[in-house]
Formats: structure tokens, sequence, C-alpha cells
């Protein structure tokens, strides 16, 4: 199995994927295990030749910043700090976001600007490769001076204390480092900042949904081609002519991406009784193509985010800097994972009026797409369940990072809230996986009642792929199965 290396070189989210589907083993390169050291060498020096205070070294944290800590409690200091700050409540991190966080944070500090041991990040990289995945929180970050709060949940376990979910079971931290032989790490100075400021929390979540919405974007596009084709829809208002004249790049690539779709459909071919489509099927390039640059957008900052160093102080050997900054603070990711909520929620939000459109009874569609509607209710209550999640959407897409709630006895006077966006991106992300579960579910049904006419080549495998896990519904039966299955079908899982 190929290992990736953790090197300086750009971090791309593709790869990170690639690095969490395929259960890689990551390593540090030379180059970075020699940035760590030349930077933790230059920080011992510069305690020990400098008298004055070091914000976080040789001081206490936010508020008491001004208290100096003597050379003799500053390990002591780093061990208080995480032990303090791991106030987490709620829900667990979900298994593979708390991975995401584990890589994020070796690459920040593989970058030699923070401070931290070699052995130190080395039992960070032990922690991945041994499949370890520390007990966090979702509650807890402001997103200001970092994710604190998870990611003391998150390192913890270094140092013997915490939980962790290790071969399916969850067990305490120094039970772990009994079972693997391993020694408790002695924190030196800083390095409980180090571990604990920066944005791995928010960026690990935002990551994660990235990746998710970049694969519901494009299932989107698919189901929403079925969907027109199922309802008799027009193909001119995605001609490429259209496109030209307004020329946005997920508009362009939406319309296109339909066309090819559909193309060779009899279906499209048949002469059209109606002049127009509502705006759910007409406007399916302005809107999936919005949502498409959205993604794009979003994609960009996160991708700086996550190849940069992110904790406080910052240590600048080349500089012969440590400057106490704000690169932990979550305002530049936080608007952005605001609007991906914003951009997600209108996908399901334009998949929900096709459903809507498909089972309400017109362009020849039998109502509630069941053949003997009445004693039969057929596909009616489907909407209800899309409309549900689409409304808790419109609720979760209220932007977290328009709140501030001073903290730190008003020291850390303006936070992001990014982490908060994080976890409700992360809910529109499922809610909308739901919706376009059940529109497919919806389309399938009615594109059957379009036969003898087939619909294209593409659609068609779809449609026949999708039948092998999901049945044609003649009379009532349960239908929270199918939904499941609807929405294993689009994770992939056949």
């Amino acid at each position: 199995m190929e290992t990736h290396q953790i090197t300086a070189e750009h971090l791309s989210i593709e790869r990170i994927g690639d690095i969490i589907r395929n259960g890689m083993k990551i390593e540090l390169s030379d180059d970075a295990r020699q940035r760590i050291r030349r930077c933790r060498q230059y920080l011992d020096k510069k305690i020990a030749s400098n008298g004055a205070p070091i914000y976080g070294v040789t001081t206490g944290f936010g508020s008491l910043c001004n208290v100096s800590i003597g050379r003799d409690q500053l390990s002591q200091l780093q061990v208080n700090l995480i032990k303090s700050h791991a106030c987490g409540v709620g829900e667990r991190v979900s298994n593979d976001i708390v991975k995401i966080m584990l890589l994020l944070k070796i690459q920040s500090l593989s970058y030699g600007y923070s401070g931290c041991k070699l052995d130190t990040v080395q039992r960070l990289v032990q922690f991945f490769n041994n499949d370890v995945y520390p007990v966090v929180y979702r509650q807890g970050s402001l997103g200001a001076s970092g994710d604190l709060v998870p990611l003391a949940h998150l390192c913890l376990p270094l140092i013997g204390l915490g939980e962790v979910e290790y071969q399916g079971k969850v067990i305490s931290g120094q039970e772990l480092c009994h079972k693997k032989r391993w020694k408790p790490i002695e924190l030196a100075s800083k390095e409980g900042l180090a571990l604990l400021n920066g944005t791995q929390n928010m960026s690990a979540h935002a990551v994660w949904c990235l990746l998710e919405a970049q694969r519901l974007s494009d299932w989107a596009d698919i189901i929403a081609a079925m969907s027109l084709d199922a309802f008799d829809g027009r193909i001119e208002p995605f001609l490429d002519a259209v496109q030209r004249v307004r020329p946005h790049q997920g508009q362009i690539e939406t319309a296109q991406r339909i066309r090819q779709l559909l193309e060779g459909s009899q279906i499209l071919n048949n002469i059209k009784a109606h002049v127009q489509d509502p705006y759910s099927f007409r406007c399916v390039p302005q809107v999936h193509g919005a949502v498409k640059d959205t993604i794009r957008y979003v994609k960009s900052v996160i991708d700086t985010e996550i190849n940069s160093a992110t904790d406080n102080p910052t240590v600048l050997p080349d500089d012969d800097l440590i400057v106490s900054a704000g690169n932990f603070h979550g305002e530049p990711i936080a608007l952005p994972i605001d609007f991906l909520s914003i951009a997600m929620s209108e996908l399901a939000d334009i998949a929900e009026r096709r459903i809507y459109r498909l089972v309400s009874g017109t362009r020849g569609l039998p109502s509630f797409l069941v053949a003997n509607p009445g004693v039969n209710s057929g596909f009616m209550i489907t909407q209800y369940t899309a409309a549900s999640c689409v409304s808790l959407n419109k609720s979760l897409a209220m932007p977290s990072s328009v709140d501030n709630i001073p903290s730190c006895q008003d020291q850390e006077d303006l936070v992001s809230m990014g982490a908060n966006a994080a976890i409700k991106l992360q809910r529109v992300i499922r809610n909308t996986e739901r919706v376009l579960a059940i529109e497919l579910f919806n389309a399938a049904q009615a594109l059957d009642f379009r036969l003898p006419l087939h619909s294209s080549p593409a659609i068609c495998q779809l449609h026949q792929d999708f039948r092998r896990v999901v049945p044609f519904i003649l009379n009532d039966e349960l239908m929270f199965p199918h939904i499941e299955r609807a929405i294993g079908f689009l994770r992939g899982e056949r």
C-alpha cells in the first residue's frame, strides 16, 4: 500500500480524500523532521537566552498573558492547558473527521513554525497509522484561538489522558499507552499551545463537507437529468448558446453535463405540448451552476487553510522572531463555510421542488406516481420528508459567523463561531443527500411511466442500476427502507 509522505509541498483536498478513503499510512519526510527539530532548537535557545516574556511559553494564556511562569513549571503549564481546555460536550465527532483532524494537525506542525518536539508529532502519526481515534466532542469551540476545546480532546491521549476509540472499543488514554507500550509524551514549553491552537477541527469538517458536496453536486446533475426527462421537460434552456450570453463557469458546466446525460433520449425528442418548464427544471444550470461556483470558491479558501501554520505564537527561526498574532482565528474559513451551507441548502431546495412536480399528477404522470391512486398514497409522503429536510436546512443555513460572544475576560473579544458553522454544514450536507436520494427514488418511478418511450442510454443505465436495489412501487409498501437504500446507492453501496 502507498505511504503518503508529510512534506512542505502542497496537500490537496483530493489527496486527503484518497488518504482517508484508501486507508493509507503516513510518514514524516526527512525535510519535515528537519524543520520540526530546527524550530524546537531555536525556541529552546530563545527561552534560555531571552529574559523577556514569550506569550504561552513563559506566560499564562488568554487574559493571563501577563502572568510569568517559572522555568521549572513550563512543562506543567502545557499539561494543565490541555486538561483545563478539554470541556467538550454533545455528540462525538465522527471517526473519519477525527482522522482528518489528525492529518491536518500533523501537516500544520510539520512546517516548523510551531515549536513542537519531533516525538510529539511522531505520536500523532502513530495515532493516525494505528487507527487510534481520540474521542472528540462536537460542541465547545468558538473558532477564535482556533479550535481549543476539540483539539484538547484530540491531544489528551498524547499524555495518557482522555479517551480513544481503538479496535472498535472506547478505552482510556492510559489504557491505550499500556496496550501499545507507549510512554505518555512529556510536553515541553509551548507544545500544549501548539497542539490546541489551530483550525484543524473547523478545517477537517470543511474538508469532509467539500468532498461530500462535490459528490452530491455531481449526483444532483445526474438526478436532475432523470427528473427532467421523467417530467417530459424541454432541453432548450440547456443549449450552449443560452449559456454563452451569461457565461458563469458553473452554469456552462451544468448545462453541458445535462445535454450529455440526455443525449439520445426518445422522451426528450418527443413533441412537447408545453412551451416552458417550471424554474426547478428550467433553471438547473443557473442554480446547480451557482452551487458549483460556490464549492470552487470555498475549496480555494480551505485549500489555503490546510496548507498553513495556524497556531500561536508563530515561531519564525529564519526571521529570528516569536510573534503572538492571530493566525488561529477562524474568520477566513468561517465565512466560506457558512456560504457553502447556503449553497448546499439551495441544492436540496431545488431538488425538493422537482420532487413536488413529479408527484403532482401533471404532464401525464399519475398522482403521487402510483398506478392506482386513492387506495394507494404512493409517493405522496416522500415529498413531505424532503420538505422537512429542506426546511431544517433553511434554519441551519443561518450564518454562524455573524454571531459573536466575547470570551476570556474580553481578551478574545471577537470570535468567528466557525466551528458551529462547520457542525451545521455537516448536517446540511446529510440532509441534502437525503433529499437527492428521495428525488432519485421519485424520478426512477416517474420514468417507468414514460414507457414505451426511453430516456438516454446514460439515464437508462442509471435507472437499471438503481432498480437492482430499489424496485418499482406498484402498491403501497414500507417506503423508509427504499429511501435508505437510495441513500446507500448515492454513496456507492451496491
